[in-house]
């Protein structure tokens, strides 16, 4: 083989080398959220959701994930955060932006969703698709999903009827579950979840709502001295969470790798959320009920004078959202039926 044919087989081989690395070029992506890494969301979800990413990309994406804000900012930033490019994806949740999400909050109605927490996010996720792509637009949503059954923290003695919420300060996640203690005698205290055990333990609050699942991680169990649960098929309120991603950094990926994030996007990746949602309730109960604290079911009386008031409410935002030209009536009618529709069986 003459020096000049030698000469060109090696800068072809160098090119292919080249061309080759562009290809297989490392992409990082950046996603933060507000709790603890022994969250059931974090644990269940959002770091199995990186792994498979990453194995799925054949390791040329890799997720980095940065708990409990550690890229700075507050919980109810994350979502500009996202869209802004701080962060290339992160968890969200609209309630901590009253007011600038309303469609949203059809899931956070009372009793609206069901006590699976994956039946009710692939409901939520195709009430998504209908009403809420082009309030989230300026996103790409990966996935949205809301928890089980809340569950009523305090110290001392459990809730046990509607009267024993009167005068009590409790810490609520939403507009729609501060506006019902509200109607049941409580003073509601607006507050993202991480502060929630700070304010029980100086007596900012008496109690508050919150899911079984986050129970352990924030050491509730610790300060709160009675835990109760609402019976029936539906539970007292929710909350609407986003997995999303910064559009930008979606549209520099290559082709095959926003097939892998699309893969890893939309009903079934919702589901997952919820079903880690579901998983941490199970621990988490398990969790309070081993430490010996009193655990109380409402009784079916009860649960009925709570479920009228859930409808008075839930009369009352149609005709809010229908006088800002949304279609109230129509939005929580097709909640109901998208939730009674993946809760069957469940």
């Amino acid at each position: 083989m003459n020096h000049y044919l030698k000469s060109a087989l090696a800068g072809a081989v160098l090119v292919g080398i080249s061309a080759s690395a562009v290809v297989a070029q490392e992409v990082t992506l950046r996603c933060q959220h507000f709790l603890s890494p022994q969250g059931s969301v974090p644990k269940f979800f959002i770091e199995p959701w990186a792994e498979k990413v990453e194995a799925d990309s054949n390791g040329r994406i890799k997720v980095e994930i940065y708990p409990a804000m550690q890229l700075g900012g507050k919980p109810p930033a994350l979502y500009d955060q996202i869209r802004d490019g701080v962060i290339d994806c992160g968890w969200a949740l609209p309630a901590y932006t009253p007011g600038r999400f309303p469609e949203s909050e059809a899931f956070e109605l009372p009793f609206m969703t069901s006590m699976s927490g994956e039946a009710s996010s692939k409901a939520a996720w195709e009430f998504t698709e209908k009403y809420l792509m082009e309030r989230f637009g300026d996103i790409k949503v990966l996935a949205v999903h809301v928890h089980g059954p809340g569950v009523i923290h305090k110290k001392g003695d459990p809730v046990m009827s509607t009267a024993d919420f009167d005068g009590l300060k409790l810490r609520g996640p939403s507009r729609q579950a501060n506006k019902l203690l509200e109607r049941l005698g409580a003073t509601p205290v607006g507050m993202p979840v991480p502060a929630f055990p700070e304010a029980l333990s100086k007596g900012v609050v008496d109690g508050g709502v919150i899911p079984w699942e986050i129970v352990p991680p924030l050491k509730v169990d610790e300060l709160a001295d009675s835990h109760t649960q609402i019976g029936g098929d539906r539970a007292l309120y929710n909350t609407f969470f986003i997995w999303g991603m910064n559009p930008a950094a979606y549209d520099r990926l290559p082709d095959d790798l926003k097939a892998v994030i699309d893969a890893n996007s939309g009903l079934e990746t919702s589901a997952w959320a919820g079903r880690a949602m579901d998983q941490g309730d199970d621990l988490g109960e398990q969790a309070v009920s081993a430490r010996g604290n009193t655990i109380h079911t409402m009784d079916d009386a009860t649960v009925a004078e709570l479920r009228k008031l859930g409808d008075e409410l839930t009369a009352e935002w149609a005709a809010e959202m229908d006088g800002k030209g949304l279609p109230g009536a129509a939005m929580v009618e097709d909640a109901k039926a998208l939730v009674a529709k993946h809760s069957a069986g469940s």
